[in-house]
């Protein structure tokens, strides 16, 4: 859905999303979430009544569902999906906004997680169920592509670690060489778990 698309609501949370995920959650204001959402400061509190945590937890969880759902993308965009295909596609979607928009934005759910798991419950539990809702739909995937059950929720953990952890040295280095090195290394290993009939020897996308 497009942004102008959205309500009200929905375009405070996106917005919320977007500048957590550049800034952290202690740099985001309720009143430059407003500003960026385009919506009357008033509204916060009409939608939000429970202030800033609520919209945090909010904004988490609409980028863990975001994440999800692209998983079907990804998979759409390959002419014949692997694990490792997968992968690639999950870690191009950094590089190409790295290398058109710089380095500035990471994942809004580990910035609230690094931010607010000591100090806010609520959004350590919005976080731990963002990362849920991202991992079911990449281990179902996995699953679909011949790896056994019992390893694709690991597996899908594995991806999803390597991923973040990858876009922190990123964004520090101002390179996505931890990036490739994650797709270049980890893509045998996925391909080789879906079995022998998987090919191994495709080129990095």
């Amino acid at each position: 859905m497009a942004v102008s698309e959205r309500g009200p609501r929905e375009r405070m949370v996106f917005s919320a999303a977007q500048l957590i995920r550049r800034g952290g959650v202690a740099a985001t204001g309720m009143r430059e979430v407003a500003a960026h959402a385009g919506a009357p400061r008033g509204s916060l509190q009409h939608y939000f009544p429970g202030g800033k945590e609520q919209l945090v937890n909010e904004a988490v969880g609409w980028a863990g569902r975001y994440a999800g759902n692209r998983v079907a993308r990804f998979l759409a965009a390959l002419p014949e999906p692997t694990p490792g295909g997968l992968l690639a596609e999950m870690v191009r979607q950094w590089t190409d906004e790295y290398a058109s928009a710089g380095f500035a934005g990471g994942c809004p759910v580990a910035a609230a997680t690094v931010d607010c798991a000591q100090t806010a419950a609520s959004t350590r539990a919005a976080a731990a169920a963002a990362f849920a809702a991202w991992t079911e739909p990449v281990a179902r995937a996995l699953t679909d592509m011949g790896v056994p059950e019992e390893r694709s929720r690991a597996l899908a953990t594995l991806m999803i670690s390597a991923l973040e952890g990858a876009l922190l040295i990123a964004r520090a280095e101002q390179d996505v060489r931890a990036l490739k090195a994650v797709t270049h290394e980890l893509r045998p290993l996925l391909d080789a778990a879906a079995g022998p009939d998987t090919a191994t020897t495709r080129q990095d996308g």
